[in-house]
């Protein structure tokens, strides 16, 4: 094989190895689909895009959008959750390493479901996560935590409760409890919610 045929080759093959690399790849979620988690004061949730709606009832495409605290809030395509949404005292930031020592980090506890207007405060809740939903693509389709591989999240307005996890393996962030409620799904403190 002449020397330019060879050379062509091997440029041809680290072409086609840069390819398959680059569609592994998965593109990062919008900031409107994107939840996160670093303190109780700094954070991201997914909640219904339409007012007063239930949270299974968003669960449709387009029917859910993030909203941030406003420390964490950083597009306009996110909503801003009120400064009360957490009851003073009665949310909880845990980190730390899960099952099998992958990172996690959750917020737990009592929300005032009153005070975000997208919520109906007589909806039991609903969960959203990366994760579940038709094929494993998450609910909302597509949705991620940053700097995590998997998030799960419920909302619970007539229980006045609520939690998140960011998580890096996904033993540690189930979505099949989802009509268990937060305690089933992510252990924590939720203190006397209701």
């Amino acid at each position: 094989m002449p020397h330019s045929a060879f050379k062509f080759l091997l440029l041809l093959s680290a072409f086609s190895a840069t390819l398959s690399s680059a569609a592994v790849l998965e593109a990062r979620a919008a900031p409107d689909n994107t939840v996160s988690v670093t303190s109780t004061t700094n954070y991201c949730m997914i909640m219904p895009r339409n007012a007063h709606t239930n949270i299974g009832d968003s669960e449709q495409t387009g029917g859910m959008r993030s909203y941030c605290s406003a420390s964490a809030h950083s597009s306009p395509s996110q909503g801003t959750l009120p400064g009360n949404f957490w009851r003073a005292r009665e949310v909880a930031f845990k980190s730390g390493n899960g099952k099998n020592g992958k990172k996690y980090a959750q917020l737990t506890g009592c929300i005032n479901a009153s005070s975000l207007d997208r919520l109906n405060p007589r909806d039991d809740g609903g969960q959203y996560d990366s994760s579940g939903g038709a094929g494993g693509r998450g609910n909302p389709q597509g949705s991620a935590c940053a700097g995590y591989s998997h998030y799960v999240e419920l909302v619970e307005p007539s229980a006045n409760r609520a939690c998140i996890r960011c998580c890096n393996d996904a033993a540690d962030c189930p979505t099949g409890k989802d009509t268990q409620g937060c305690p089933a799904v992510i252990s924590g403190n939720y203190f006397n919610c209701g």
